[in-house]
């Protein structure tokens, strides 16, 4: 786990698969990729082996020994659902996640089929979990829009979309049983270039519809220098939740949204917390 993560939206990473391959036109300058091949070859390095797939069951306890509560973005290094992870593996980090119901994790896929199927099979149980959100990448309408149906469609208590790197108008989206969204422009060599009427266009729905607008970067080759605000404004809205009680949950087939009450995570004070 990392406690020095860049990512705006989380406070630590959770690394228990390292690795993963390219499905989609977001991938095409992927971060991580870039990142972990830099490694290949070196010995001893967690990424000796590039950004092939690889399972890492040392790290699987690692959330265990965190008293404080945090946000974790899982497998920020890979996918979660990529196909050379096994079931069984899958489910242990499942496991992991809802023993530890006093951080709140964060789970990101663009193979939302092999989620949904997870979910309401053998995975069926952590879905109504309200400290494990499921979320989906969206980059562009031909592949990121179907993912969000998909989402919508699956009995799971928290649905978020990460909407980066955003290569286009997505136009009108249909957000409804969406508790989250974040939006973000591509960072680093060959960035594409990000609009500023496709940012305002997603923040003025989620506006209307009630739901949190994270804005993480406007991106490019020097992310610092173009920074995060929109329009002289920084939005940094999550969802809050009561995680006993929560307005989503499964058996809806579309659930409600959770109400707006745009406070920092930070405020919240998760069940089974440890100073």
């Amino acid at each position: 786990m990392s406690l020095g993560t860049t990512i705006e939206w989380t406070d630590a990473t959770w690394n228990p698969v390292r690795g993963c391959s390219k499905i989609s036109p977001g991938c095409k300058n992927c971060y991580a990729e870039r990142f972990a091949e830099r490694f290949r070859g070196v010995p001893g390095h967690p990424f000796e082996q590039g950004f092939d797939v690889r399972l890492v069951p040392e790290k699987l306890p690692e959330p265990l020994r965190w008293k404080t509560p945090r946000k974790i973005f899982v497998n920020s290094m890979s996918d979660l659902f990529h196909e050379s992870i096994p079931d069984s593996y899958i489910l242990q980090i499942a496991e992991v996640m809802r023993k530890a119901n006093w951080h709140i994790f964060q789970i990101l896929t663009k193979r939302h089929d092999r989620m949904a199927k997870l979910l309401s099979g053998p995975m069926k149980a952590f879905a109504a979990e309200p400290h494990i959100w499921w979320g989906v990448s969206v980059e562009n309408r031909k592949h990121g829009l179907p993912r969000l149906r998909k989402l919508q469609k699956t009995h799971i208590a928290v649905r978020f979309l990460s909407i980066e790197p955003l290569l286009e108008n997505l136009g009108e989206i249909d957000l409804h049983g969406i508790s989250w969204v974040i939006v973000g422009g591509e960072s680093g060599p060959g960035a594409r270039p990000l609009q500023p009427d496709w940012v305002r266009s997603i923040q003025n729905q989620c506006s209307r519809d009630g739901v949190p607008f994270f804005f993480k970067q406007w991106g490019g080759t020097r992310k610092k220098v173009s920074g995060r605000n929109l329009d002289g404004r920084t939005f940094s809205e999550f969802p809050t939740l009561d995680l006993d009680n929560p307005l989503n949950y499964p058996g809806r087939e579309i659930p409600l949204n959770p109400q707006p009450a745009f406070v920092p995570i930070a405020a919240l004070t998760p069940r089974g917390a440890q100073a």
